[in-house]
Parts: C-alpha cells; structure tokens; sequence
C-alpha cells in the first residue's frame, strides 16, 4: 500500500494550519497527489444567481448568508494553495457544497488517507463539527489521521509510533493503513494492554495472532517492530495515553471502535477517550 492520494479537510479555524501543515509534509515525503476539501456549508447553486422567491427580506438574508459562506470557503481554498506553494508535488483544493461530514466522508473516499483535525470543544462550532473527526473515522471507510490543534512541532514523518493492537478487526485496518508510515519510522512499538495486575489474563482476542507474531508479518512488509503486553489498574485510555508519552510517541494507530443503533452512531469509550483527549497525532480506522 502506498499513500497515492491524501486528503485533507481545510476550513477557516485556528487548527487548519496545522493539519494542512502536517498534510504537506506527507505529501513531500510520500509523493502523494494533496487533495484539499473545503466544504462550503451551502446548498448546491446557492449564491449570487440564486433567485430570491418573494424579495422579502428573509429570502435576501439566505442569499447573503450563502455569499458569505461560498466566499470564505473560496478564502480558505486561497490560503491552502498559498501554503503549497512552491509544491513538489501534485496538489487541487475542492469546495464542496453542503456539510463537512459528508464532503469529507464522500470525496476522502477518493484517497488512501484522510486528515481531519481533533474537535475543539472550548470553540464556539457546531455539533456536526465537534463530531466531524468521529463521523468521518466511522464513515469513510479509509484510515483517518486526527492531528491535534495542540501539541509539539514536528519535522516530516513520524520516526516513533505506537500501534495499539488487540486483535480486532478494527486494529487489523488501522495497522494496515498505517504500513507506508510504519516503513519510514524508525521505531514502531506493538502494543496490548491488559486491565488488572494477572499475567495470565490474555490482552487480545483469543483466536487473534499474539502481537509478538505479528513481528513476522510486519518485517516482511520492511517494517521492524517490538512487541509489548502490559497489565494496568487504569482505564486502558488512560493506560495507552501514559505510554504513548512515555515512549515519546509521534503516531498513536489504534482500530476505531463504534455502535450502531437505529440510525445512530456512537463511540465506544477507549475510542472516544483517546481521540479527545491525545496529544499526538492519532491513525484510525473502522
């Protein structure tokens, strides 16, 4: 697997930068096409040559109000194209009319790795952009890359990562999404975790290959890795966070677990911990 094609949600918030920062770098390094969303929270074919029904004065303020929305998501296209240049690589911006979930969802499909930026809770957005990084992990079928608004500076690529694995099928994904970056890194740590002090007590599906018999595999794709499997009294979040740090950590991969009732979706609590909660930038997939 190579990274052919990133894509990566640009809007106009503080934390912007840094996910399309990172989503460069990437870019350089992998020889990727960049392909920037900008959703423009608009109705297709709103704008200035949108008919106004009655000429009342609501019907102009949902004109106006579409203007502004097309007109910033045309600014933040501007500013992409401007932190790409001069671009050694191939690189488009993309505004895409309606919400962001579903333009990220629908055209990150397009790519082998979608970048989103972690929710800011303290900001004042909407619910579907707190939940935009969730929605898009759960949706898109494609390893999502959650870059957090705070957090250290880095240089290219991740030279250190942690991959969180017990033996689910969601682990399994988000290892393999997570290959042309685990080839480039210098050390990449395979972790279980266990709750309680038992050493007996296995820290991945039963039927599921150990994670030392993982080495096997991961070195014939050129990777080389070290196999951990810790008992913890904390929650496991907690618990992989600790380590994370601990390591020095660039790159946390992990299976993004969630549930679904009717026509709702929620997080399982490992999942939801660590990506509110992290640091570092953190690889997903569900």
């Amino acid at each position: 697997m190579t990274l052919s094609t990133i894509s990566v949600h640009l809007d106009h918030t503080e934390c912007c930068e840094a996910r399309t920062r990172l989503a460069v770098q990437l870019a350089r390094l992998h020889g990727s096409h960049l392909m920037g969303i900008v959703p423009t929270w608009t109705t297709a074919g709103a704008g200035a040559g949108t008919p106004v029904r009655g000429g009342g004065r609501l019907d102009e303020a949902i004109v106006e109000a579409s203007l502004y929305l097309r007109r910033r998501a045309e600014t933040v296209a501007h500013v992409f194209r401007s932190r790409t240049r001069p671009a050694t690589f191939s690189c488009d911006a993309r505004l895409v009319d309606g919400d962001p979930v579903s333009a990220v969802v629908h055209h990150g499909r397009a790519s082998d790795l979608i970048v989103v930026g972690q929710a800011d809770m303290s900001a004042a957005v909407s619910d579907a952009a707190r939940r935009l990084p969730e929605q898009v992990m759960l949706d898109a079928g494609r390893p999502v890359l959650i870059v957090p608004c705070a957090g250290r500076r880095r240089s290219s690529g991740f030279d250190r990562i942690l991959v969180a694995w017990d033996g689910g099928r969601e682990a399994s994904m988000a290892m393999r999404g997570a290959m042309p970056l685990l080839r480039r890194a210098a050390h990449v740590t395979v972790l279980t975790l266990r709750r309680g002090d038992s050493a007996e007590a296995p820290a991945h599906a039963p039927d599921a290959p150990h994670p030392a018999a993982l080495s096997g595999w991961l070195l014939r794709h050129g990777v080389q890795a070290s196999a951990e499997s810790l008992a913890t009294p904390l929650r496991i979040g907690d618990a992989l966070l600790d380590r994370a740090e601990v390591l020095g950590t660039d790159l946390l991969v992990m299976g993004g677990y969630g549930h679904a009732r009717m026509q709702e979706q929620w997080l399982g609590g490992v999942t939801r911990d660590v990506l509110t909660r992290t640091g570092i930038p953190l690889l997903m997939a569900h």
